[in-house]
């Protein structure tokens, strides 16, 4: 700009920040820009999505005998999903496009999160050494939650916008703080910082407990003590100049591994594991359809949907009668109940699954006109997916058609089994049930029921066993034997029966029985537990089930930085 003469002062600048009805003051900007040869920015044009049609026609218009030295400047925020892809292909294409990459990595963060301040901020202070010390331990933080995101939901359950903002307003605030009183409140500086600075942007229980965890474990007295690991090899430094703590990020952090989060290096395993499935997913959609096929491709596309539909159709057992089966039960205990739901849930599933099968096997035989439904039917099958109005009517899963259908035989066998005569599996496939909860809730009714307390006095107790489902003849005389859990995130020992260390490579391990059994909530003991939240899948946050307490030897902080869950299903 400066070769030009242009400076962002002078009146042949037009700045118009988008938004609050500026449209026609930017259409106004670009007509006069154009003809004198002004510059012109428009500023988040991501918020006029409708108007965008109307820019596009405009720089058209433009484009053609428009001054010499006019320019225009766009800038937008990226979009969060491809759906929200609204600015139009025509600016697109003609623009030179310039994007602002967020840094990749804990010592690009680091530098990064240090780059907001400078030598007069470590000097304002005259507290200098806590206010130094829980200013690095504030920039190790503010990386690292921005960074974990990478590792999918066993780094976040869900997504937040975590921004230089959080990080800037927590230093004004801990000066202040600092300032105002005469020992380091570090209880109220946890608070402000992970309850509300950075808590304010986090919507997930688990979430907050992760966010918390790391500050009970970054921001403490001992950290002047010189003897706070930010992470293992990397302490935090002592008392340095500003150049010197952006050299002792590059002298002393550790390389990029999940161990600078807290994770076990399982966990990248994991995430480059899903990212490489869904590229794969991704390239296989894209396969060219029937169209450019020629006639063999597109009838031995025909015939492996049949096959595959013919097959569905007669290995799916009949629908559950639940007039019969309630005529046979004797008492509605709450474990007939959960049953008698799981049954009419199924069969809303199987019966949309055999409606949805014929109608495609006329639809291909050419007796019925085919829709979109039926051919996105058609092509789900064909891919291997789970169909759109299975999963609706199903359970969350993140398997393939293939082992997806498998696993719903074998639910429905185990559903045929305990309705037979209704008394409880001597072992229990947690996994098996539409609403676990539901099941887990029971075990508390019935407890309640026979030893008449009050049911929301009480809580669930969590007896990890040596067994496995096998092992077991017949139910206990209170509570239920579960079967069908897995550890993700750290292992289950079995001789010692508690929580250690995974083995690299082992993502997830399945867990031997577990008894389950209601006790009052006054007698429970949390001493040495890790309170580990359950999940469906690996997708966790919104398929979060119950919290069972495991025993752990080393501190429960540990499980929680490292994202360590129950999955009920892999």
């Amino acid at each position: 700009g400066k070769k030009l003469g242009y400076t962002f002062n002078n009146r042949n600048f037009h700045n118009v920040s988008l938004g609050q009805g500026q449209e026609v003051v930017a259409e106004q900007a670009l007509d006069l820009a154009a003809k004198e040869g002004h510059w012109v920015i428009l500023q988040n044009i991501h918020l006029v999505a409708k108007w965008l049609s109307s820019l596009e026609k405009k720089l058209e218009q433009h484009s053609e005998g428009s001054h010499k030295d006019f320019r225009i400047f766009l800038s937008a925020e990226p979009a969060s999903s491809p759906d929200s892809h609204i600015i139009p292909q025509g600016i697109l294409e003609n623009s030179i496009k310039i994007t602002n990459e967020a840094p990749t990595g804990m010592h690009a963060n680091l530098h990064k999160a240090l780059d907001n301040f400078n030598q007069d901020t470590l000097e304002m202070c005259n507290r200098e050494n806590e206010f130094k010390s829980i200013l690095f331990a504030l920039c190790y933080f503010h990386a690292l939650v921005a960074e974990r995101r990478k590792f999918g939901p066993q780094g976040w359950n869900r997504s937040y916008p975590f921004n230089t903002g959080d990080l800037t307003i927590s230093v004004n605030v801990l000066y202040n703080y600092l300032e105002a009183s005469s020992k380091v409140p570090y209880d109220d500086l946890r608070y402000l910082f992970g309850e509300i600075m950075y808590g304010g942007h986090i919507t997930d229980d688990w979430d907050r407990r992760l966010c918390k965890t790391y500050l009970e474990e970054f921001i403490k007295p001992e950290m002047l003590e010189g003897e706070l690991l930010l992470a293992p090899g990397f302490p935090l430094p002592g008392n340095m100049d500003y150049n010197g703590y952006h050299q002792y990020i590059d002298d002393a952090l550790p390389p990029e591994s999940p161990y600078l989060y807290g994770l076990h290096p399982n966990a990248e395993i994991g995430v480059l594991t899903q990212t490489s499935e869904k590229l794969f997913r991704i390239v296989l959609e894209m396969q060219p359809r029937d169209t450019s096929m020629g006639e063999g491709g597109a009838v031995a596309r025909e015939e492996t949907v049949k096959a595959l539909l013919e097959e569905m159709l007669e290995k799916l057992m009949d629908e559950f009668n639940i007039a019969e089966l309630m005529a046979k039960v004797e008492e509605r205990t709450p474990y007939v109940v959960v049953a008698l739901q799981e049954c009419e849930r199924m069969n809303i599933l199987t019966s949309e699954i055999k409606r949805s099968l014929k109608e495609l096997d006329l639809g291909m035989k050419g007796e019925l006109t085919m829709t979109s439904d039926m051919e996105n039917l058609q092509n789900a099958l064909f891919l291997d997916t789970v169909p759109e109005s299975w999963i609706k009517r199903a359970y969350p899963s993140t398997a393939s058609l293939g082992t997806w259908f498998a696993d719903l035989l074998t639910r429905i066998k185990e559903l045929e089994a305990w309705t037979g005569d209704f008394s409880l599996p001597s072992a229990v496939w947690l996994a098996g049930f539409f609403n676990p909860q539901s099941f887990l809730t029971a075990i508390m009714q019935s407890t309640a029921r026979k030893n008449e307390w009050p049911l929301d006095k009480m809580t669930l107790q969590c007896d990890v066993t040596k067994k496995n489902r096998e092992d077991f003849a017949s139910p206990p005389r209170e509570g239920a034997y579960v079967h069908g859990l897995f550890m993700e995130g750290a292992r289950w020992d079995a001789q010692t029966g508690i929580i250690t260390d995974a083995r690299l490579k082992e993502l997830t391990l399945a867990m031997p029985v577990i008894f389950i059994k209601a006790i009052p909530a006054d007698k429970q003991d949390i001493r040495s537990m890790y309170a580990c939240p359950v999940y469906k899948t690996r997708q966790r946050g919104p398929t979060y089930v119950w919290t069972f307490n495991l025993k752990t030897r080393e501190n429960p902080s540990k499980w929680v930085l490292a994202g360590v869950a129950l999955l009920l299903q892999i």
